[in-house]
């Protein structure tokens, strides 16, 4: 329900209030499938009638907060992706502290097909992206893209799940300790 003129201040808010709700039922234990507007629009502290002002239904609300997150996450590979003056381990190290940043969100958005599809997708492209800008021939046997894009997203979504005690810096550093020996082993 977008439109091209500037959206009003009360309406960004309500709407807001709304994502937050979700999120806070979602992380709370409730699954997607049993979202109704009216426990949305309760825990929201509003009502169902402003709801339906703002999304058609609870599918539509979960689309667009999917897609701003994955539009922030896209945007940070993006700039990762052009960016010549960090290292790869400090590229990768800012990546995940985004995705930290983010951890509460995604530890909901993980059960979601379509969001691991769209993440698998974001991550692909970095892989592509980073193989082409590099200056080495790649041997034949080396690891195929989706191959190597799975094993890091694998990484990614078990730190998030289950290793938050090691720090961004740290798994950074694995990962390139990882992806270094393939080349040389």
């Amino acid at each position: 329900m977008s439109t091209d003129k500037k959206e009003d201040p009360r309406s960004i808010r309500t709407k807001e209030m709304f994502k937050n709700a979700v999120l806070q039922l979602l992380s709370a234990g409730e699954k997607t499938s049993s979202l109704t507007v009216q426990k949305v629009a309760q825990a929201a502290k509003l009502n169902r009638t402003t709801f339906y002002l703002h999304y058609h239904d609870i599918q539509e609300l979960i689309e667009q907060l999917t897609r701003e997150i994955m539009e922030e996450i896209s945007i940070q590979i993006m700039t990762l992706i052009d960016t010549k003056d960090l290292s790869e381990k400090e590229q990768l190290t800012k990546l995940l502290d985004n995705l930290y940043s983010h951890r509460e969100y995604l530890l909901i958005l993980f059960d979601n097909d379509e969001f691991e599809e769209k993440l698998f997708i974001f991550f692909q492209q970095l892989v592509i992206k980073r193989r082409e800008n590099s200056k080495q021939i790649l041997p034949e046997n080396y690891v195929t893209v989706d191959i190597k894009t799975a094993s890091l997203i694998g990484v990614i979504m078990w730190w998030i799940r289950k290793g938050l005690h090691f720090s961004s810096n740290y798994i950074a550093n694995q990962i390139y300790l990882l992806y270094k020996s393939e080349s040389t082993g």
